[in-house]
């Protein structure tokens, strides 16, 4: 959505996250029904069994935590803008950065400040880039307190190294800043055997606020779920209760069946863990394919390392989009998203520049159009080889190829 459909003007709300386009594993969906009769309310912040079931799944990851540093919440953005609410001051995101974080401040009235990202990475903010944002808010009356980062990253599907995420933390730990760590993709890694994935908590306990929405890897996105690790001392203890406030206030509650399936899935059974598994091979396989796909045709892309989706700048087909009436990235959105037949939402809904021809592309649709389609993609042995998935990559390519081809007869002689 745009305010000012004329020109562009600043994107309000940004694309959700990407679905990973397949049915619900049957024994979720079994546990969710199993619930539906209960009658009373889950309590704001997650019942008990909520809370250690995310306690048991937050120390598998090197985390020990008791359920008293610990709140759920229907989704990620609940607790986003609760925690944005309860630090105050002004907010500072990497560029690009995930579509849905930015809105939770501006609707406080709390201005937000996008930091450049390094080369290597998206999801974290370049460490001299962020000092310096910091150094110039501050020049100009600002109060920045919180900063938002990922390591497996939406938009750009990147991971960040740990010595420039360990660069990051101290430079934001030296200027007093207040960490949250988006790690909604950390469990869709695709190679996890040869990807070092660490947490900011790792490195920084004491500041860092962990949010995990489920829809990344455990329960599907029309079920809103999200857990928050919060740092075990007084000022953790304080921030809870005051996240604990504004979701009262808001009334924000996990459905009670949604948090049965939650507790179960964060128990992650063999059931649970391999279905995923299943679903992260998949998507890495196709969008493997796809980042060829892009980079072959003469576009910018860096390999996708994690979630189900791609970052593509089309910069270097500027010669063949222009005469397209393609001059920002909402045109190329709405170019793209005809042509393809599916979303293909711009780099300005993720806080980019309007005028970089970016898009993030996501697999799911790449996956079919029916239930027994996608089914199908996640039991074959070679997904890749399905004529329904064939039939979408060759669609994908015939796009990006034509505008490689026109962008060559528009060069100018050398």
């Amino acid at each position: 959505m745009r305010t000012d459909p004329k020109d562009h003007g600043p994107v309000r709300y940004g694309p959700p996250l990407p679905d990973d386009g397949l049915p619900v594993l049957p024994e979720l969906a079994a546990v969710l029904a199993a619930a539906a009769t209960r009658h009373r309310a889950e309590p704001v912040g997650g019942g008990t069994a909520l809370l250690e079931a995310a306690c048991d799944y937050t120390a598998r990851r090197g985390l020990l935590v008791r359920p008293d540093h610990v709140a759920a919440a229907p989704g990620a953005p609940a607790l986003l803008l609760a925690l944005t609410a309860a630090l105050g001051g002004d907010v500072l995101v990497p560029r690009p950065c995930a579509a849905w974080w930015a809105p939770y401040a501006r609707l406080l009235g709390r201005p937000v400040f996008h930091v450049a990202t390094p080369a290597e990475c998206g999801g974290v903010p370049d460490p001299y880039a962020l000092l310096e944002t910091v150094r110039r808010v501050r020049a100009e009356g600002g109060d920045p307190r919180l900063l938002v980062l990922s390591v497996a990253d939406d938009p750009t599907a990147t991971v960040a190294p740990p010595e420039v995420l360990h660069e990051t933390v101290e430079a934001a730990a030296g200027e007093g800043l207040h960490l949250v760590s988006d790690e909604t993709w950390r469990d869709t890694v695709h190679a996890p055997h040869e990807t070092v994935l660490l947490s900011p908590a790792d490195m920084l306990p004491d500041r860092v606020t962990v949010v995990t929405d489920l829809a990344g890897a455990l329960l599907p996105t029309g079920w809103p779920a999200a857990i928050a690790r919060f740092p075990a001392n007084g000022s953790g203890d304080g921030l809870r209760a005051r996240v604990l406030d504004v979701l009262t206030a808001l009334g924000a509650r996990v459905a009670a069946p949604v948090a049965a399936a939650a507790a179960h899935a964060l128990t992650e059974p063999e059931t649970v863990t391999a279905h995923r598994a299943a679903v992260v091979k998949l998507h890495a396989r196709v969008a493997a394919a796809a980042h060829a796909v892009v980079v072959g045709a003469g576009a910018l892309s860096l390999p996708p390392r994690a979630g189900r989706h791609l970052y593509a700048d089309l910069g270097p087909l500027r010669p063949a989009l222009t005469p397209q009436g393609v001059g920002d990235a909402q045109d190329l959105e709405d170019l793209l998203t005809t042509r393809l037949g599916m979303p293909a939402p711009g780099g300005h809904r993720f806080g980019d520049d309007l005028g970089a021809l970016r898009v993030r592309l996501s697999t799911g649709p790449l996956l079919g159009d029916s239930d027994e389609r996608r089914a199908e993609c996640l039991t074959s042995p070679t997904p890749l080889e399905l004529p329904h998935v064939q039939r979408a990559l060759i669609t994908l390519k015939s796009v990006f190829d034509d505008l490689r081809d026109d962008a060559q007869r528009w060069e100018p002689p050398r």
